[in-house]
């Protein structure tokens, strides 16, 4: 039996495909036809599914993910964050290194891998820039590099030390490897809750000054220029530099002169970083939910990131899931764990935040989520040409919907998003030979052949 899904929006920017179109594939996941502007003949065997509201996307991919296994696996697992991933619509996900032990060597890397074979989602996985993740001496990368590693992070702290990251630079190059820097001057944000502003004075909290980002991310662009302009030379390629969850206006600046610059930067954003600002902590009363790192801005770093986003400065979309038990976010802000669950409402925030108010196009919206964090990552592209694996993503981008945080399908619920109406929403993907539908062949009009 195979599934037709009729006269969607195909959009694959891997193949700068946006056409209407058709596409027709087997009960083992592998697309056997595919025919644009027109429907395609089904049998009686087939579950058709018409779709012409609806968006068949390459399979989206979130290179910011934290599974916690190993060691804190009361939070998440790698069985729990696939399955939260595939409801959200993620066919791929690249899991940070801080986990107990950290991923700073094959062993922990090759257990992972090994471990993530059996879900329908594609797994990456991110080693450490430093040995235990305490920037004080650079991982093993070569033997990361055997073992499938293709980015390297100590996410969740900064190297703070400037020789150790001007090292990790120069030996990442070595491998072609992708260096994602946490960008925070702990020193700074040192016992800090939110952002400081006239809202942290409100409420009585320390403030995380929002320059802790950029001085980072200067540091780093100043050796990026370095090694550029002094040992290009002895290097095969230039690092590659990559800003996790970029959230202030300064830091954008900076992205957006070194691009102009010709330095080899990317930067991804958070969905909670482009709907919402620290006003929201203000008016949460102390929700732990509210606390995240970096933390949710001002209007104008707000505004600062939608104009990134629209204009291109900001490459791509990153949930930045980090999931926390119940007792760790159930808690005054104060003491509540940094990070929230977002897999299952990423789709849905960006269609209401960006497509729906006109920042993006579906098909760049497609692109921050698929097919850039693949190239950025160094993976193959998607194919939508028939005898492919397909490896797609359903959208409905007219699907309204309440989060309902108590049924997220991730092990934990710390999501801000409680009670938010978004409209979008993943609703199938086809990945690894797995074709999960159920959800799009339920709620929407289908027939058999």
């Amino acid at each position: 039996m195979s599934v037709v899904i009729q006269n969607a929006r195909l959009i694959n920017p891997a193949e700068s495909l946006d056409r209407v179109g058709s596409m027709k594939i087997s009960d083992t996941g592998i697309i056997e036809a595919v025919e644009f502007e027109a429907s395609l003949p089904v049998s009686a065997l087939d579950t058709v599914v018409e779709f012409s509201h609806g968006i068949v996307a390459s399979g989206l991919f979130d290179m910011h993910c934290h599974f916690r296994e190993p060691g804190f696996e009361y939070k998440e697992t790698l069985e729990t964050g696939a399955a939260s991933a595939i409801e959200g619509g993620f066919t791929g996900v690249a899991l940070m290194p801080n986990t107990d032990p950290p991923t700073d060597n094959a062993s922990v890397a090759t257990f992972i891998a090994h471990r993530s074979k059996k879900f329908p989602v594609e797994v990456e996985v991110i080693g450490a820039l430093t040995v235990g993740r305490l920037g004080e001496r650079i991982a093993p990368y070569g033997e990361l590099f055997e073992s499938g590693v293709k980015a390297l992070s100590d996410d969740g702290s900064p190297v703070m030390n400037s020789r150790v990251m001007r090292l990790a630079l120069e030996y990442a190059s070595q491998f072609d490897l992708l260096v994602i820097q946490h960008c925070e001057d702990v020193h700074l944000s040192h016992g800090g809750v939110m952002n400081e502003s006239v809202f942290s004075s409100l409420l009585g909290l320390r403030g995380v000054p929002s320059i802790s980002e950029s001085i980072v991310l200067s540091r780093d662009l100043e050796l990026l220029r370095y090694l550029r302009d002094t040992k290009s030379h002895a290097m095969p390629v230039l690092p590659r530099y990559h800003v996790a969850h970029i959230s202030t206006a300064k830091a954008l600046d900076l992205v957006r002169l070194a691009k102009r610059d010709g330095l080899p930067i990317s930067c991804e954003v958070a969905p909670h970083h482009f709907a919402l600002t620290d006003k929201a902590v203000f008016e949460s009363g102390y929700d732990g939910n509210f606390r995240m790192n970096p933390p949710l801005r001002s209007e104008h770093d707000r505004d600062a990131v939608l104009n990134a986003i629209a204009d291109g400065t900001i490459d791509c979309i990153a949930t930045d899931h980090a999931p926390h038990a119940c007792h760790e976010k159930d808690c005054g802000i104060s003491q509540a764990a940094f990070g929230i669950v977002g897999l299952e409402t990423s789709v849905g925030l960006t269609f209401t935040e960006l497509v729906h108010k006109g920042l993006l196009s579906p098909y760049r919206a497609v692109e921050m989520l698929s097919s850039t964090p693949r190239r950025l990552m160094r993976l193959p592209n998607v194919s939508f040409k028939a005898g492919q694996p397909a490896n797609l993503t359903l959208i409905d981008p007219t699907y309204e919907w309440t989060v309902d945080t108590s049924k997220l399908t991730s092990k934990s619920k710390n999501s801000p998003f409680k009670n938010f109406r978004l409209r979008g929403k993943a609703v199938g993907i086809v990945s690894k030979g797995k074709v999960i539908l159920a959800q799009a062949i339920t709620h929407f009009q289908t027939s058999r052949g």
